[in-house]
């Protein structure tokens, strides 16, 4: 049962002509599907509504072509032909009692425009605002332009309406939209009636905000999502100026919602920013008006959700990430589960679907982007296709999520770990500085596991082939993870470099476990490019060590670009006193000292040290697996059908890869499919769908 306080976080709210069923909001969060997969997103929104979700809003729609954010993958009302795409979403969500949403965003300055070609458009002529520093400039808008636009913005509205959306946006936020380019100074330096004083860099949100209204003409809720601040820019957006916009138009929408400047100061990882970062900045706002309000703040905890609605901070509860880890977590509050909830462990491998243009991802729910195109689902599982027995073998992430998943098939299930502690990687990496929200990768799967009676667990029991035969199971998953490779081998050098025996080596598999170099001079080499070598020299400088940290990378931690973390590592490392040597390898050590050479010219230097950290690949502990496979002879006297290595034991990658791995494991368990078959559903264009274009004169063809 519903614990009585929490019962406000479940009274409907009124938004505009619309009624949401309780203050648990999807706020509008990317997916890396877009317009390229809709039935994939679809779905996923589908089971957000299932799982309890008042609203559930889509990623940013574009509504033209003239401003588009090629090669990321977003949704698309260009026209009528993306209209079914949309209507599927909307018909999904309505079928589970939700209110669905759309982010209406013109892009303006931060499209580059590679797949239209149309120059982009923004408030003045500047170079696009975009992520990768596309040699492409923006043109200044004319009076015409901003006609068209607000034509466009309300022809989009009007295709919303008619496929169903209750809620409709006008996006002005995270400096990612047109219209946060004319409400901010730092873009917007116009002399004419948009530019020039906060009335005027205002007038395209009030009248884009008033067409809206006027177009739905009460059939759906119009929303706006602004920038509170623009935090560490010049001439920005400060939270004064906003204050005073939303006073001025405090009644005009149905729904504020509050965001950040900028999505990575939205999106703060756990490692640089806590729950609620954003409490500080949208403190007041709501008291300027009588409409409801949304933020965000990475909210896991539901103390923390009830405490913001309490203290009438918001009125709906908004997410992206803490839905994405669990989209049932409003039905588990709800019914008085709250230690079912898969807590957000704020790591952005989910931001990184969207940067990468491939399907979302999560650490903590791995069906997230496999519902409809593998048929997960976050709660439930099909039963066995057998009463059989499972052994799993480590207790890491993959090992975990498999003993999990098989239990909750029905299985009886088996899971032995060679040490005392359970939790493998994550249990040690938890440890390391700003990653403590990780270990709810471990809590949340023990926690399950502890209320499965048919799995069974086991430490300090290493295994080996003998035992594995002896035993009975049918089926086996090992799940015995990697170690980090001590001679230098990675993506720079591909085989072992030249290692001196008087420079004591150190991996972060001896980080992890405890080791601390003895000298203070330490040199770091990160050809890994995640947040290993980042995170590592933050904890040497910790403990008093000098760090020189060596990458042929540009930047430190260069694939955190896809997590969001980039600059804030980069302030980090800095700011500590790490000292970077960017664009370098190391060639060898002689003695004690490194002899690194600059990437692009090959020149060499030296640095004197007393021990050296290699992060740069890792080995599968595959021992076990080798050894069953050379017996496999032996397996159908023993009664085992199949050996499946999973996560790391088969190829080491990210923490939310071997839970997926996990998770592929349990639901394949039974399943014989053809090497040769795709495991997947996808979606495929269909030739010819579009209208032919346009036909050309006789001149312009060369007539």
């Amino acid at each position: 049962m519903r614990d009585p306080r929490f019962d406000v976080m479940f009274e409907q709210v009124k938004i505009g002509p619309k009624v949401a069923r309780n203050r648990f909001f999807q706020v509008p969060q990317c997916s890396g599907m877009g317009y390229r997969d809709p039935s994939a997103h679809a779905e996923m929104r589908a089971v957000k509504a299932e799982g309890g979700w008042a609203v559930v809003c889509t990623e940013q729609a574009e509504i033209h072509h003239s401003s588009e954010i090629t090669p990321f993958i977003e949704q698309r009302i260009w026209d009528n032909i993306d209209l079914p795409a949309l209507e599927l979403t909307t018909s999904r969500v309505h079928e589970h009692g939700a209110l669905a949403a759309i982010e209406l965003c013109y892009n303006g300055m931060n499209g580059p425009n590679f797949f239209s070609r149309v120059a982009p458009m923004g408030p003045i002529h500047l170079p696009v605002a975009s992520f990768n520093y596309d040699p492409v400039q923006a043109r200044s808008m004319t009076l015409s332009d901003i006609a068209d636009l607000r034509r466009w913005h309300r022809r989009a509205v009007r295709r919303s309406v008619d496929v169903g959306f209750d809620i409709i946006y006008v996006y002005a936020g995270h400096a990612l939209g047109g219209i946060h380019h004319f409400l901010s100074p730092r873009y917007n330096q116009r002399t004419d009636a948009y530019g020039g004083s906060p009335e005027n860099r205002m007038r395209l949100l009030r009248e884009l905000i008033e067409d809206a209204l006027d177009e739905a003409g009460g059939r759906a809720a119009i929303g706006c999502r602004i920038s509170v601040t623009e935090l560490g820019v010049a001439d920005g957006l400060t939270r004064e100026d906003i204050s005073d916009m939303v006073g001025s138009m405090a009644e005009l929408p149905d729904l504020w919602d509050f965001v950040m400047g900028s999505w990575a100061d939205d999106s703060i990882t756990s490692r640089f920013g806590p729950e609620g970062h954003e409490e500080k900045y949208v403190r007041g706002l709501k008291q300027l008006t009588s409409k409801p309000v949304v933020g965000v703040g990475r909210f896991t905890s539901p103390e923390t959700m009830l405490r913001m609605v309490k203290e009438g901070l918001l009125d709906f509860i908004g997410a992206a990430r803490p839905s994405i880890a669990d989209p049932f977590l409003p039905s588990k509050i709800s019914e008085g589960r709250m230690d079912e909830i898969r807590e957000c462990i704020g790591c952005n491998i989910c931001v990184s679907g969207d940067f990468t243009m491939s399907p979302i991802r999560c650490t903590q729910n791995p069906s997230m982007g496999e519902e409809w195109r593998r048929g997960w689902h976050p709660e439930r599982m099909r039963h066995r296709h057998a009463d059989e027995r499972v052994l799993v073998v480590g207790a890491g992430p993959a090992g975990l999520e498999a003993a999990m998943s098989t239990g909750r098939r029905g299985y009886e299930v088996v899971l032995v770990e060679a040490t005392r502690n359970l939790g493998g990687r994550v249990a040690t990496e938890a440890r390391l500085p700003g990653l403590g929200a990780w270990i709810r990768v471990v809590d949340y799967r023990l926690g399950q596991i502890e209320r499965l009676a048919n799995v069974d667990v086991y430490r300090e029991s290493e295994m080996t082939a003998d035992q594995v035969l002896a035993y009975g199971f049918h089926h086996v998953a090992i799940a015995t993870g990697a170690r980090w490779r001590a001679d230098g081998a990675g993506r720079w050098h591909t085989r072992g470099i030249p290692l001196s025996a008087d420079l004591p080596i150190f991996t972060p598999d001896d980080i992890l476990e405890g080791r601390r170099p003895e000298g203070g001079r330490v040199v770091l080499f990160d050809d890994d490019h995640y947040y290993m070598g980042g995170v590592i020299a933050e904890l040497l400088v910790g403990v008093g060590c000098s760090v020189t940290l060596v990458t042929p990378s540009p930047t430190v931690s260069a694939w955190t670009v896809n997590t969001l973390e980039l600059d804030r590592v980069q302030h980090r490392v800095r700011s500590l006193g790490v000292d970077l040597r960017l664009s370098q390898t190391l060639l060898r050590t002689e003695g004690r000292t490194a002899i690194i050479a600059c990437r692009h010219t090959g020149a060499e230097s030296s640095i004197d040290a007393d021990a050296l950290v290699l992060v740069t690949a890792r080995l599968p502990r595959e021992d076990l697996a080798l050894a069953l496979r050379n017996r496999s002879q032996e397996w159908a006297d023993a009664g085992l059908h199949s050996v499946t290595v999973v996560g790391d034991a088969l190829a080491p990658s990210t923490i939310a890869a071997a839970v997926w791995d996990g998770r592929r494991y349990a639901e394949d368990l039974g399943v014989r499919r053809d090497g040769d078959d795709t495991p997947f559903r996808r979606e495929v264009v269909l030739i010819g769908h579009d209208a032919a274009p346009p036909q050309q004169s006789e001149v312009s063809r060369g007539g």
